[in-house]
């Protein structure tokens, strides 16, 4: 006996492809990427906001991807294992990672608490204004990007 799904149940499992149905919308997104590439961040610091990101919202495609550039600007595996648990790492982690991290889960998570005075201000601390400022881009880009991907089911790539 062959079970065939419901009509609607099939067709909830295929996704849009927005790169395809919506070019200018990635256009748009891209140019965010254009801007932050030629940013005054450092490559690590923007690759671990950017992990730490795309872990609390369950990325795997962005995960895969910026391990793999994080790997390229010099990261080592150990970091990269212990991003997820920064606060328990130790001195493994610079002042400035540190804080970065914290900006990226408050700003990821900012419906549950919104960004503390106190995470905002240890940033702001250590970065300028215009580091700040790019490397809060640099977390809603990387959000913008965590949601395509897990709600049109952009798979892992190899």
């Amino acid at each position: 006996m062959t079970h065939h799904l419901p009509l609607t149940t099939r067709f909830s499992l295929m996704r849009v492809n927005i790169q395809q149905t919506e070019p200018e919308a990635f256009k748009a997104a891209y140019a965010l990427e254009k801007y932050l590439g030629q940013s005054s961040l450092n490559p690590i610091h923007r690759e671990l906001m950017l992990l730490r990101a795309s872990q609390l919202n369950g990325c795997g495609f962005c995960l895969n991807m910026h391990v793999t550039e994080a790997r390229k600007h010099g990261e080592t595996d150990q970091r990269l294992h212990l991003v997820s648990v920064w606060r328990e790492a130790g001195d493994l982690f610079t002042a400035e990672e540190k804080a970065l991290l914290a900006l990226a889960e408050e700003v990821t998570l900012i419906s549950e608490h919104h960004v503390s005075d106190a995470t905002y201000q240890a940033a702001a601390a250590l970065f300028d204004e215009h580091y700040l400022a790019q490397a809060i881009v640099a977390i809603a880009t990387i959000n913008l990007w965590n949601r395509i991907a897990i709600t049109t089911h952009i798979p892992v790539q190899a």
